[in-house]
């Protein structure tokens, strides 16, 4: 369910800009506003499935997300959208790692693995049907009906679980919730986002820009502080004691900025530029999906062979000679000749880069942590990519509506597509000066699995997962 909203929505910008006279503004907030609650409350969310039971909060976040989609199907107005997206991506805050902390806890260590396994395959699955689901229903019928999708999902979610699911909660867990933090990183993502957004049109250098960037600075600070002061903290900050987490951590955030920021842009030059339908906007860029099926499971396999810090070097170079190749999209080029080349480069880099960094970023916190590594991680995803759908179109030019100007948008996807691939340079110099071969992964216990989910918006989900036993070293896959 999950996964199929997150690669629908992204089809459906353009035409959702179109019925609702909407400005580049409005199609970001579409996008950010639900990256905005879900990155806010992700880690809240696993703390209290620990604490007050996840088949509880996962039920919880199922029926939240139900009822969020519906809202979003008879949405009268961009506005009404968008507030019914914050509360859609709150809901996926409790849905989403409750999903893979109920596997954990409900089978055995032996069993542990296949289950994960097919969650990811079904995950994956969904991701490479949604953009074909997605633009058939958008061509069709209505973009309406991409969101009307979740319902029947969510029931057939909420029976299985009902009638299959045990109860499970940690016995250590904390016995009072983080609000605190919560709030604080929350109110700071927003304002950020905001402030980046609202910026051209009110101005870099207003005084309502500078006030709400120094507040939401200001608020990422008070969380930190918070974090480092309470006893029982949402997030544990000794795990940022690792350079390694650290670095890898940095290298998420820079590579999935870019990758979040580019692929908010794609489908709109795809489908106003070129004048693909939303049907083959998705289905142009499936072999992404194709080659990290293939090979993602080879990638972790080789790094943990020879150690993580060639391919997290190697990869984003090549994510960016993927990008650079996306910005000779025209109203002219042929598929073949244009954007098969860049989506076949830009999957050969993300198969590359993903598993192993995933796989770093876990392997490098203590073993009592890895479930929290894991929400770090993804959440640092998230993060950038928030920002980054922010702030890319702004720094292109790509603002008011731009995108229904065919010149002025091949021109501003152009200057993205640069902005974009030199993001990647310096995550893959980062990785070079950053990432330790010789760190070792922490113990896990034998079958203890961590994943980290990654959503490529748009187009494709693609899950990592480290399955670490006494025997078997670090192994990352990748669906």
């Amino acid at each position: 369910m999950a996964s199929l909203d997150a690669t629908v929505v992204g089809i459906a910008l353009p035409v959702i800009g179109k019925d609702f006279h909407a400005t580049v503004a409005g199609l970001q907030w579409v996008v950010t506003a639900y990256t905005l609650s879900l990155a806010g409350l992700l880690l809240l969310g696993g703390s209290l499935g620990d604490r007050l039971g996840r088949r509880k909060v996962f039920l919880i976040g199922v029926e939240g997300f139900a009822a969020m989609s519906m809202l979003c199907a008879i949405a009268p107005s961009i506005e009404f959208l968008i507030a019914a997206r914050v509360l859609q991506g709150a809901a996926a805050a409790l849905l989403t790692p409750g999903s893979l902390a109920i596997l954990e806890a409900s089978f055995r260590a032996e069993d542990r693995s296949r289950a994960i396994g097919a969650w990811t395959a079904f995950g994956g699955i969904a991701g490479a049907l949604g953009p074909f689901i997605g633009g058939w229903l958008i061509v069709a019928v209505s973009w309406r009906l991409i969101f009307l999708l979740n319902l029947p999902l969510a029931a057939v979610v909420l029976i299985a679980t009902l009638r299959h699911v045990p109860e499970s909660l940690d016995p250590e867990a904390n016995t009072a919730t983080d609000y605190k933090g919560a709030i604080a990183i929350t109110l700071g993502l927003a304002v950020i986002t905001y402030g980046l957004i609202s910026a051209p049109s009110s101005g870099w250098s207003s005084a309502a820009t500078l006030a709400l960037l120094a507040l939401g600075v200001a608020s990422l600070v008070v969380f930190v502080v918070i974090e480092a002061r309470e006893r029982m903290p949402m997030l544990p900050v000794e795990m940022f004691r690792s350079s390694q987490f650290l670095a890898a951590n940095a290298v998420t955030l820079i590579v999935y900025a870019a990758l979040s920021g580019a692929f908010f842009l794609l489908p709109v030059v795809l489908e106003q530029l070129v004048g693909y339908t939303p049907l083959f906007a998705g289905a142009s860029v499936l072999p992404v999906t194709l080659i990290m099926f293939a090979f993602s499971a080879r990638s972790g396999a080789l790094a943990a062979r020879i150690g993580p810090r060639l391919q997290m070097t190697v990869g984003p170079l090549v994510i960016g000679a993927g990008l650079l190749l996306f910005g000779r999209i025209s109203a002219s080029g042929s598929y073949l000749t244009h954007v098969l080349p860049a989506v076949v480069v830009f999957g050969v880099g993300l198969t590359i880069t993903v598993a192993p960094l995933t796989a770093t970023a876990l392997a490098a916190a203590p073993a009592k942590h890895a479930g929290m590594a894991s929400a770090v991680n993804n959440d640092v995803a998230r993060t950038g990519g928030l920002v980054a759908v922010a702030l890319l179109p702004v720094l292109a030019g790509i603002t008011g509506k731009v995108y229904l100007h065919p010149l002025a948008l091949a021109h501003g996807f152009r200057v993205a597509m640069a902005i974009a691939a030199l993001a990647c340079v310096a995550g893959g110099v980062l990785a070079a000066f950053g990432i330790r071969n010789g760190a070792t992964p922490a113990r896990r216990p034998h079958g203890h699995v961590a994943v980290a989910p990654r959503i490529v918006p748009g187009y494709g989900v693609s899950t990592q997962s480290g399955v670490v036993g006494p025997d078997d070293g670090l192994a990352g896959s990748a669906g």
